[in-house]
């Protein structure tokens, strides 16, 4: 009996997979658990319609990650830090202080977006923010005394 996954089931299965597998476990456990649906013409049709909607999306997330990128690309950060003999810097900037400097801007960035990167130094420092699967922006953090 074939049927499609409508949920991931370890080492059997992924959401949206079609497979054929025997009638009784089909229908003693993978239907009856709410993993899968017998494939016909309705549910294919779910099916399809499911897999357009999501390309869909992607698409869209695409677009407003790249006009994203475009903006944060010219964007330059400063911090007004502290600093001791020989210009060495009291503390380090961090990707929360770097995230509170985005918002006041007007970016809705996570935390988890922004590469983990401890600045320690005076000068102009490129930090990358993952915005989406293979669009990386790099925005200049400018540490100043």
């Amino acid at each position: 009996m074939e049927v499609i996954f409508i949920k991931d089931l370890k080492n059997q299965g992924k959401k949206g997979q079609v497979k054929n597998v025997k009638d009784g476990y089909a229908q003693n456990f993978l239907i009856k658990n709410g993993y899968a649906v017998i494939k016909n013409k309705e549910n294919l049709a779910k099916l399809n319609h499911e897999i357009k909607k999501k390309q869909q999306e992607n698409e869209e997330h695409k677009k407003i990650a790249l006009s994203l990128k475009t903006k944060l690309d010219k964007e330059i950060i400063e911090f007004k830090v502290k600093t001791g003999v020989g210009d060495k810097v009291f503390g380090s900037i961090s990707v929360k202080q770097i995230k509170e400097e985005l918002e006041k801007k007007g970016y809705k960035i996570e935390k988890s977006m922004i590469e983990h990167t401890t600045i320690a130094t005076l000068g102009f420092h490129n930090v990358d923010i993952n915005l989406y699967n293979d669009i990386i922006a790099t925005i200049k953090v400018h540490v100043i005394k």
